[in-house]
Order: C-alpha cells, then sequence, then structure tokens
C-alpha cells in the first residue's frame, strides 16, 4: 500500500472539512443540486469520451494508486546478475531452474530456455513493453481527464446559479439558494480535481514509468544474459538505470 497516497488523501480533505467547520457547520457547504452537476456531469463527460468498460475498469486502476506493489530495480538487476553467472557457468538452459514471481522476468526466461534469438526475444518483450506502457497511459488519462472536466462542470453550475439568482432579483429569498449554487459547484469542481483527479492522474503515470525502466532492466538484462556479457559489466551497464547514489551503493 502507498501510504502517501492516503496521507495525501486524508490530509488534503482533513484540511478542507476543517477550514469549512471553523468558518460555520459543514451543513453549509452540502448543496445536493451542486454535487449532481460536478458528480453526474463529470461521470456523464466519462460515458461521452469512453469506452463503458473503461470507465468502469478505472476505478481499479485508481485502487492501484493506493495499494500498489512498487518496482525494486536494485532487486531486478541482481537477480539478472546471478542469472548471468549461472548462464555463464552451466549454459542458457540452466535458467529453466530459476522461477520468478515477476511474470515478465518470467516470461523472458522461458523465452531464452526454448531458444529464442536475443532479436526475437527484444522485439518480443519490447512489443509488450510498449503495450504496457500504452494501457497504463489510457487508464492515467481518464483521471487526468476527470480533473479537467470536473471543474468545467463547476462552472457550469455556478453559470446556472447566477442565472437563477439574476432572474429572481425580485424575490431576496431565492438569492440566498441560487447563489450557493453558484459557488459550491465551482468548490466541488475543484476538490475533485485537485484533491483527487489530477494528483491520481500524476501518482499512475510515476508507478508506469517505474514499471517501464524495470521492464527495460530486464529486457537489457536478457539480452545481455543471451550475448553472454561478463557478469560484472552487464551489472555495471544496469546500473546506469539507477539514481547515482543507487549505483554507488552497489
Amino acid at each position: 500500500m502507498d501510504i502517501a497516497t492516503v496521507i495525501g488523501v486524508v490530509l488534503g480533505f482533513g484540511l478542507i472539512f476543517m477550514a469549512m467547520l471553523m468558518g460555520g457547520t459543514l451543513a453549509m457547504f452540502v448543496n445536493v443540486p451542486s454535487l449532481l452537476i460536478v458528480i453526474g456531469g463529470t461521470i456523464a463527460a466519462m460515458f461521452i469520451k469512453h469506452r463503458m468498460d473503461e470507465v468502469f475498469a478505472s476505478i481499479g486502476v485508481l485502487m492501484k494508486a493506493i495499494n500498489v506493489t512498487k518496482s525494486d530495480p536494485e532487486s531486478t538487476i541482481n537477480t539478472l546478475v546471478d542469472m548471468a553467472n549461472i548462464a555463464r557457468k552451466d549454459g542458457i538452459l540452466a535458467l529453466e531452474k530459476v522461477k520468478s514471481e515477476n511474470t515478465f522476468l518470467q516470461g523472458a526466461i522461458n523465452h531464452c530456455v526454448d531458444g529464442a534469438d536475443p532479436e526475437f526475444l527484444e522485439s518480443v518483450l519490447t512489443k509488450d513493453l510498449e503495450y504496457l506502457a500504452t494501457r497504463h497511459k489510457r487508464g492515467a488519462d481518464i483521471w487526468d481527464g476527470v480533473g479537467e472536466t470536473a471543474p468545467a462542470f463547476g462552472m457550469i453550475g455556478t453559470l446556472v446559479g447566477l442565472v437563477q439568482m439574476l432572474a429572481a432579483m425580485e424575490d431576496p429569498s431565492s438569492i440566498g439558494p441560487a447563489m450557493a449554487v453558484a459557488l459550491l459547484t465551482t468548490l466541488y469542481g475543484s476538490i475533485v480535481a485537485n484533491v483527487v483527479a489530477i494528483p491520481m492522474a500524476v501518482k499512475l503515470n510515476g508507478y508506469s514509468q517505474e514499471e517501464q525502466i524495470e521492464r527495460q532492466i530486464i529486457i537489457d538484462g536478457m539480452i545481455g544474459i543471451q550475448k553472454g556479457v561478463n557478469p560484472r559489466m552487464l551489472q555495471e551497464a544496469l546500473k546506469a538505470a539507477l539514481p547515482p547514489a543507487l549505483r554507488d551503493s552497489e
């Protein structure tokens, strides 16, 4: 679980609620028509822009920003170096005994054991990586779109409230509720966009990049193993993907 995401969401909503309570009661900031305009309008726009299965799948994508298995490139490099030592000593077929929980790495091992040449292996694994990047981008784009759409519907709600207010200026009792719709829809749209949608899209893109780096390490490592690169040289080459501080710690 990504504790940083949980802390950020809880802290963000907590500070907003605290500010609301300091200026009055929470009930002052609850307006059903405003919620319907922002939440309902945003969901409607999601269905217009994306397929139905993608919209439903976006909920699962959102949960990945909280419940995620972080990549560990250092451990991956160490595993690849160990495999390089095995292959150098006993041959590529000896890798058949190596089992990994990383499905991408295990697939690469299986290709090697089955006799795939380096060019074919690199082509297959690279395509897999490209498809992964495309899927991840599509999922993050949905929430990035929510971040753009929610404030827009907040503005629509503001305009609706202003029209209602101006149309009933002769009735002072109706000005307050109309103004509440006008202001609260903008507030709701900003909260949805800036506390949930945009930060989550950024987080998802970040995790996607980390996973892509780890998979590229696997591709480079497996190609190096197939070509018989010296394990120590292979390790130094793969460490280029790590931040300088982690390279020095090896």
